[in-house]
């Protein structure tokens, strides 16, 4: 890892919605234009929050059937991601996968556990799984989910700290994860300084087709110019 960001660092990145990084981030490496972000479609629980930065904890789940463990040890894995999950870098975006072949046939996340990942210092969570309990979910915290199911089912913790993919987007322990309504997306700790300072340069250069494209005069003729333009700002 490559260093913690500040506090004024984060809140820079938080400052941007999921596409605006994702966009940046094609322009510091182009190679990131195929890799690194969600490709299907995730749940978004609550729509209106603003979006989520933070170092990944990650973990894999099951539902359809019964852990194979006692339940002591059952229960102690458990136990065990929750300590991870507080001892991770803060904030921390908690990622599980989901290995059923049905993926979320049994909630995870509900109101018990967003409030104890809350508590723990996460602010919010990025599953190829189901949510549930949606009007008691602790305030604040952001859900993206494959689906949203009504039950619980036989679901329990498989493993924890270990690499992870959800929804096409393949995660480490302690990546850094940005994440709101469209998806989610890993911004390289290489790269996550200079993030801000490329998506106000994208800024600037869409800002000049819009303005064209806004005024009453708009023309193809006017669109070449400003493309043009465009081009020529760095």
């Amino acid at each position: 890892m490559d260093g913690i960001l500040t506090p004024d660092e984060l809140a820079a990145l938080a400052a941007l919605d999921t596409p605006t990084v994702c966009n940046a981030l094609e322009l510091l490496d182009p190679a990131r234009r195929t890799v690194g972000f969600t490709t299907r479609p995730l749940v978004c629980a609550r729509p209106e929050l603003p979006p989520i930065v933070g170092y990944a904890a990650t973990a894999t789940i099951r539902a359809r059937q019964p852990s194979q463990l006692p339940a002591k040890e059952t229960r102690a894995l458990r136990l065990a991601h929750y300590r991870a999950v507080a001892a991770a870098p803060k904030p921390t975006v908690v990622v599980i996968q989901d290995l059923d072949p049905e993926p979320g046939f049994g909630a995870f996340w509900g109101e018990v556990n967003t409030a104890v990942h809350k508590g723990l210092g996460a602010v919010g969570v990025v599953t190829d799984g189901s949510i549930r309990d949606l009007d008691q979910c602790a305030p604040g915290f952001q859900l993206l989910a494959g689906c949203v199911g009504p039950s619980h089912a036989h679901v329990h913790v498989e493993a924890f700290g270990v690499p992870v993919t959800v929804a096409g987007m393949e995660v480490v322990p302690g990546d850094l994860v940005h994440a709101d309504r469209h998806g989610a997306v890993v911004i390289p700790h290489a790269l996550a300084r200079r993030v801000p300072e490329a998506a106000a340069l994208i800024g600037r250069r869409e800002a000049v087709i819009l303005k064209a494209a806004r005024s009453p005069d708009f023309s193809i003729e006017k669109l070449a110019e400003a493309m043009a333009t465009q081009d020529e700002i760095h």
